[in-house]
């Protein structure tokens, strides 16, 4: 899953306010500017967090708030649904290292890098880190996030992509079968070693050679 493109450039340190203060207030029927407004955040940074609350699923591409922000609003499991959000929208980070919410500014920006394939300019993955590294800081990572089904489907289309098609059968001059596979993986875009190690080992563990 591509890396949220929705970010603050800005107050990111407000992130936790604007969960707490959203917690107060009836979940509109349509998640607008002038509803942060009306809650009192009327800076063109406090605007940002529209975007960022559709990119962890908290509102649809319309604005209407979604199941995930109902669940938000019981307060015993606000800050499971902000990480089970994180998690989702940042899959391929948590791909790279399952603790990814406990890694450093720099080290995230190390990982979006890679993720972006260097296409992004230091400020705005700088940005992009501290969106994340904020969003993380508010989350309750204790409880073990389930996997959701938007996950579910999103790993099996990446499996989709790895094929192995029919095998060839010929026969030698003795009247044995020769049996060849040829597999064909898709291989991801990505310049980090760790995941094509990751990769290659998962080969070896459930196609064994011998």
């Amino acid at each position: 899953m591509p890396l949220p493109t929705s970010y603050m450039t800005g107050s990111f340190t407000k992130i936790p306010q604007y969960f707490d203060t959203l917690l107060t207030a009836k979940a509109p029927d349509k998640f607008t500017v002038k509803f942060m407004e009306d809650l009192g955040f009327k800076s063109s940074n406090d605007r940002q967090f529209v975007n960022v609350l559709k990119s962890i699923g908290f509102l649809d591409d319309s604005g209407s708030p979604t199941d995930r922000y109902f669940k938000f609003l019981d307060q015993s499991c606000s800050k499971q649904m902000v990480a089970e959000g994180i998690k989702e929208a940042y899959s391929d980070v948590f791909a790279l290292n399952i603790n990814a919410n406990t890694l450093s500014k720099d080290e995230i920006v190390g990982k979006f890098r890679t993720l972006t394939n260097g296409s992004k300019e230091n400020a705005t993955l700088g940005h992009m880190a501290s969106t994340f590294l904020n969003l993380c800081s508010y989350a309750d990572w204790s409880t073990p996030i389930p996997i959701s089904k938007k996950q579910e489907e999103q790993e099996y289309k990446a499996l989709s992509q790895t094929s192995i098609p029919e095998h060839e059968v010929a026969v030698t001059s003795k009247g044995l079968l020769d049996l060849n596979y040829d597999i064909h993986i898709h291989l991801p875009a990505t310049r980090d070693q760790a995941v094509y190690d990751a990769l290659f080992a998962s080969l070896a563990k459930h196609l064994p050679l011998n």
